[in-house]
């Protein structure tokens, strides 16, 4: 089609679908889709922290029980975890813009429920909604931010930012919500999310380009269903131990039956024609090494948040806002170094800091071994930053280490295999770690043999570091094929 006939506006009928696919094009904006991923990982991540300050509102509100309230928290968690390899499937299949857009429209319309939910069982029911809807969102994001961005370093420094506004999501969390409750109640904190939802959801039909799926790739349904159950099962009962038993016969119960689905799925895997997880994957030293990274830095990470929040809260009396005060060094140092680690990462490959995250972390850790119910709050502050970068430097690095080394027309499922690895390990920190305090005469004591444990495992992940990641996962025209 000619310049001319643009100008004097005839256009035949045969040039009408390059036209339109030229406008299309036109209107296609990295920067802006960027900004509506990263506002939808934001809603995800804030929603994760953000509920916990709200938790004692609900109970007065809605007269629900403790374990009620637990499934309040815990029903988002254990759906995200479930199916994220089903959403990654799915991207891969139906193409990651068109999962991207369910799960936020999903995200957004189930956080309205949330906010004006009559009952405790529909706040519950809607909660497991928004888990689906965060689920859909996060694999797909990765791989839109592959598709949009081209050039390496342009791409390692978007996944920067993306984990970045992870670490902005992640400090504002518990001072908001402890705002939001104090002056406008429970329902805020879901309603919150209705503004955010909507630009990312007009900014991605305007800035983000549709490109198709695999269409003539299985969804290999049976191997979805085994794998859901398995995680479920693991999921609940890492959940419920404390509460039930870790001896009683529900929880013995569930952990056999994630075993036995975990290897019915494995079967189903090793013998279909397009599998949901191809096993080959792990055949990457790089691969299987990063998934198990963030197994282990999620566990120390997550569980040690839990752990110093009710330590503010439950021994030193502050109150949820002030809690949350606490908290932002080593959230506001999440934010600055996710997007440094991103920049660092372009230049130099992921291996170097991901080894100077982690190491710089165990060492945090070990520092916290030291707090007493006396320790100042700015010697305080000096642990949680450097435990916030350790974390920050890491994960942006482990993310591009990841998906790199996964086949191109993989990286949908393989950003949900790590983000699933991430999950497992934050409900493992939140129930194995949680389990070491239980009391306020005890509760320094199984602090330090908590931040032990975070320290080993930020340790173990700098070892796999060292022997499996390579400098540079693939190299940049294997990246551009």
């Amino acid at each position: 089609m000619s310049d001319t006939q643009v100008n004097t506006g005839r256009i035949s009928l045969a040039d009408v679908p390059q036209y339109a696919s030229q406008q299309e094009r036109s209107h296609n904006n990295p920067i802006l889709g960027l900004v509506a991923i990263c506002a939808g990982y934001f809603m995800v991540i804030l929603d994760a922290t953000i509920v916990t300050l709200a938790t004692s509102n609900i109970q007065q509100q809605l007269g629900a029980m403790v374990s009620d309230l637990q499934w309040v928290l815990d029903g988002y968690t254990l759906v995200f975890a479930a199916i994220l390899l089903t959403a990654g499937a799915l991207g891969d299949r139906l193409g990651s813009r068109r999962i991207f857009l369910l799960g936020m429209m999903l995200f957004t319309g189930s956080s309205v429920l949330c906010g004006l939910a009559p009952t405790l069982w529909v706040l519950q029911s809607a909660r497991v909604i928004q888990g689906i809807g965060a689920a859909l969102q996060v694999p797909a994001s990765l791989t839109l931010l592959h598709q949009m961005f081209h050039d390496q370093k342009q791409r390692d420094r978007a996944i920067g930012l993306w984990g970045g506004i992870a670490g902005i999501a992640t400090a504002i969390g518990p001072v908001l919500g402890g705002l939001l409750v104090g002056l406008l109640g429970w329902r805020s904190i879901f309603f919150v999310n209705l503004p955010i939802g909507i630009l990312a959801i007009l900014l991605t039909f305007r800035h983000i380009p549709a490109r198709p799926g695999l269409s003539q790739r299985g969804l290999d349904l049976f191997a979805q269903v085994a794998a859901m159950i398995a995680l479920g099962l693991l999921t609940l009962a890492i959940i419920e131990g404390n509460t039930w038993g870790w001896t009683s016969l529900p929880i013995l119960g569930s952990f056999a039956g994630s075993l036995v689905t975990m290897l019915l799925f494995l079967f189903i895997e090793q013998r279909a024609h397009s599998p949901m997880l191809p096993l080959s994957l792990f055949r990457s030293p790089t691969f299987s090494a990063t998934n198990s990274v963030g197994l282990l830095i999620n566990l120390g990470f997550y569980g040690q948040l839990l752990l110093i929040n009710l330590f503010f809260q439950n021994i030193l009396k502050y109150p949820p806002l002030l809690a949350g005060l606490a908290l932002l060094p080593e959230g506001g140092v999440v934010t600055l170094t996710s997007m440094l680690s991103g920049r660092v990462t372009a230049h130099v490959g992921p291996r170097l800091p991901m080894l100077v995250g982690l190491f710089v972390g165990a060492c945090g850790f070990l520092l916290m071994l030291t707090i007493h119910t006396s320790t100042p709050y700015l010697l305080l502050c000096p642990m949680l930053i450097t435990i916030g970068f350790g974390m920050s430097f890491t994960m942006p690095a482990m993310t591009t280490a990841a998906v790199a080394s996964a086949p191109k027309e993989r990286t949908g499922i393989a950003s949900a295999v790590l983000n699933m690895s991430r999950q497992i390990g934050s409900v493992l920190g939140y129930a194995l770690l949680g389990s070491l305090v239980s009391g306020s005469a005890m509760f320094v004591s199984g602090l330090h043999v908590a931040m032990a444990i975070s320290s080993a495992t930020f340790f173990l992940a700098c070892l796999l570091t060292l022997l499996f990641v390579k400098a540079r996962p693939r190299t940049k025209a294997a990246v551009l094929k």
